[in-house]
């Protein structure tokens, strides 16, 4: 091994976090500490093929949870060196660059500080109603009642009229403040305290959602549908079953009143009707009951309060997105084009009872016109008051699935007759 060298113990001093480590670092390094082999290893690491291969990897899994790979930036970099963070490094010729293909542009660089400037800020969504889930309520001396939390959508301004759901208590904003500093107004993102007149700290708490009682306020759900994915239950779950659920900053035991259906956690389609029960690994369709009023809203206009955690045995059971809740109204307009597109699909003539033939028909629904009112549809359809073939109709477009189905004449379980219900509607026909 050629000459021995002398051994030493030297202190290497500093505050936490000032480097004392790193500093040890570069002093074995440079006095000769790390081995060639070790030397080769970081340095067979750095080549062309290992980035390609680390490439490929993380496209693949940035692929699964929903991203776009071609939207990523992928820089091989230097921290030792320094190399590609500020300007371009001639030591990796064979990296040519990159580049980004996304909806709102092209962008391309060669270093990492040129993909940090690419990066576009995600809008906020300012333009919707206001929805504030209280996080806590306090109570102040000398100011009052301050409830806390994060805007989800929206804007928060003193002087605005806010209602909080599900108690529906209304009240003035005297002023809003954001880590101790006033704030003319609070925008999505913002973890503000808000002052409020004539409201007691008692009457508040964890869970509810302050909106503008002039923009679609927000209200208490009775009940709501979901598609639940079930991620890790020991046995089955069946009707009846009650855990607690988290949606927002609310903590409230909820019931699975009735599973409606299965269907694939990725396309949406049914794969079984009314199922007796589902257990982990399976996607359904649930009606959910709260035990006491909750303010939820669907995923598609608000998602931060559309979806939801199962809670049971100190352990997530599933998760859940909230399709429709109880209350929601559809507007006149999609209404009357929604019930004319009803009416002239159904002009044909019924099916009779003898008949076997359950095989679904495509609705047309290819006008602009449709699909505006279909997204109002997927909004708001428990609340409707129609007929039992038309609401039926109309119910089956909630649920996710590649084709809209045309629904039978609903028959009695029993007798395996049409009820009376379907004889009036085509009566009135």
């Amino acid at each position: 091994m050629g000459k021995e060298k002398i051994h030493i113990n030297i202190v290497v001093i500093g505050h936490v976090d000032s480097g004392k480590s790193t500093t040890t670092g570069h002093l074995i390094y440079k006095c000769g500490g790390i081995d060639k082999r070790t030397i080769e290893k970081f340095e067979k690491e750095a080549q062309e093929s290992r980035f390609e291969e680390i490439k490929k990897e993380v496209s693949s899994y940035i692929k699964k949870i929903g991203y776009n790979p071609a939207a990523v930036a992928f820089v091989p970099i230097s921290g030792w060196h320094g190399d590609n963070m500020l300007e371009h490094s001639e030591k990796m010729n064979w990296f040519k660059g990159w580049n980004v293909d996304r909806k709102e542009g092209k962008a391309e660089g060669r270093c990492l500080i040129e993909a940090l400037d690419a990066i576009l800020p995600p809008s906020r969504p300012t333009e919707k109603p206001l929805r504030l889930p209280l996080q806590d309520v306090y109570k102040i001396g000398g100011i009052g009642t301050v409830p806390v939390g994060r805007v989800e959508t929206g804007v928060l301004k003193p002087g605005m009229l806010v209602v909080f759901a599900p108690a529906n208590i209304t009240t003035e904003v005297k002023s809003v403040e954001m880590h101790h500093e006033a704030l003319q107004e609070a925008v999505p993102g913002d973890n503000v305290g808000f002052n409020v007149k004539n409201v007691s700290v008692k009457e508040l708490r964890r869970g509810y959602v302050a909106g503008d009682s002039k923009n679609n306020p927000p209200k208490g759900a009775q009940d709501f549908l979901a598609q639940v994915i079930v991620l890790n239950h020991p046995g089955q779950i069946s009707n009846g079953y009650t855990p607690v659920l988290d949606c927002h900053t609310a903590h409230i035991a909820c019931k699975f009143a009735e599973i409606k259906e299965k269907c694939d956690r990725r396309t949406g389609k049914t794969t079984e009707e009314n199922p007796k029960s589902i257990k982990s690994g399976d996607a359904a369709i649930v009606n959910l009951v709260p035990s006491k009023p909750m303010c939820v809203e669907s995923f598609q206009e608000f998602p931060p309060l559309g979806r939801f955690a199962v809670r049971d045995m100190r352990q997530t059971v599933a998760v859940g997105v909230i399709k429709i809740k109880s209350g929601d109204k559809i507007c006149d307009s999609c209404r009357k084009l929604l019930s004319n597109s009803v009416n002239k699909d159904q002009s044909t003539e019924p099916p009779s009872d003898d008949t076997d033939d359950d095989s679904p028909q495509e609705i047309n629904i290819s006008s602009p016109e449709k699909a505006d009112a279909l997204a109002c549809l997927n909004r708001s359809l428990i609340a409707i008051n129609e007929s039992p073939i038309k609401k039926h109709r109309l119910l089956e477009k909630i649920y996710p699935a590649e084709k809209l189905k045309r629904s039978v004449i609903p028959k009695d379980a029993s007798t395996g007759k049409v009820t009376k219900a379907a004889e009036k509607a085509q009566k009135k026909k």
